[in-house]
């Protein structure tokens, strides 16, 4: 069971992070990008995968795994403490569950309740789907107590949140000392001439296609933009150093169109 409380962070002490002012490549009121990324998930909760299969070319499983991988989860010590963040599919917290043989607590936290309510879903026909819990809440201000998880991911999450800075800043909060900070997101494509290929499919075929398979191009032309005004690789180092966080790295997956980045508690 975790004892539920609000961070020092609250929402009302942080300052405005330059994310919160673009939805895509809109200019917008700061205030609103919380309900428009809201709307959008709300509406592909349900081909979520789909999505993320356009989104990737279908490599995002390969991706979750290596970063799995990187995190190499271990309940040697106990049962090992783990919260995902905007991870309301489950997916992540599946693959931790079974890479420590189900002796694990996992909290999946997630803005939107109908990402979490598939989550749910899929839970039951997970072989560890008893140790995670859903929960709703926002990850600038985690309802869960200072040094209390052996390790925080995030996937494809980061970029939606309005105020990146405040959420690295409750990811070290809530980390205990030796902790472990992963997040996987869509990047910046480091080989030459692949940036202007994946532009090209990214603009192009994916709005397309998310047209012909769920009649709602705008949600993927948002999240194809998401990905352009999210930091470079070397950007994000420097926002999770500024977190607090020590030995940060990341790694390069498929030529940078994803990366995953790790730091420490220490």
């Amino acid at each position: 069971m975790v004892p539920f409380a609000i961070g020092e962070n609250s929402l009302s002490n942080q300052t405005q992070d330059e994310n919160a002012g673009h939805f895509g490549f809109q200019d917008i009121d700061p205030s609103a990008k919380q309900g428009l990324v809201d709307d959008v998930f709300s509406k592909v909760a349900k081909r979520y995968d789909l999505m993320n299969d356009l989104m990737s070319g279908g490599l995002h499983r390969l991706w979750k795994d290596a970063a799995i991988n990187w995190l190499a989860p271990n309940a040697a010590g106990g049962t090992y403490r783990h919260i995902d963040v905007a991870g309301g599919t489950g997916d992540m917290a599946f693959r931790i569950a079974d890479a420590v043989n189900g002796r694990a607590d996992i909290q999946v936290l997630d803005i939107n309740n109908n990402m979490l309510g598939e989550g749910k879903i899929r839970a039951r026909n997970q072989a560890h789907g008893d140790v995670i819990d859903f929960v709703q809440g926002n990850a600038e201000s985690l309802p869960f107590p200072d040094k209390w998880f052996d390790s925080y991911t995030i996937a494809f999450g980061l970029r939606n949140v309005p105020n990146i800075g405040a959420a690295l800043q409750e990811a070290f909060r809530v980390l205990k000392t030796g902790g472990r900070f992963i997040c996987l997101e869509f990047s910046h494509p480091s080989v030459p001439m692949l940036d202007k290929a994946y532009d090209l499919f990214s603009f192009k075929a994916i709005p397309a296609l998310g047209s012909l398979v769920s009649g709602d191009a705008d949600s993927y032309r948002y999240l194809v933009e998401s990905i352009r005004k999210f930091p470079d690789q070397e950007t994000l180092v420097e926002k999770v150093v500024e977190a607090g966080f020590s030995q940060v790295k990341y790694r390069n997956l498929s030529g940078g169109i994803a990366a995953i980045h790790s730091g420490w508690r220490i």
